[in-house]
């Protein structure tokens, strides 16, 4: 039987990907997502997977709609 997981690396990559196209740093990004740097930084690794609640914070300092990044998630796991 086949159980579907979410790949944390899939999930940084894209968040990191969206990062880097909106000129952001990772100081940034965290400072505007009230997230630490380190802890940004383990997500955008795939080491660590965001929370629902940290994934808002990243899309909104993004200024983006957190389904939009979702999207983009799935698509890659596709």
């Amino acid at each position: 039987m086949f159980i579907p997981t979410l790949d944390a690396v899939t999930v940084g990559k894209v968040i990191s990907d969206i990062r880097r196209e909106k000129g952001m740093s990772q100081e940034v990004l965290s400072g505007l997502a009230d997230i630490g740097r380190t802890h940004l930084s383990a997500i955008e690794r795939g080491e660590r997977k965001p929370t629902l609640e940290t994934l808002y914070r990243i899309s909104c300092a993004l200024d983006m709609k957190m389904s939009d990044i979702v999207k983009r998630i799935e698509t890659q796991l596709d």
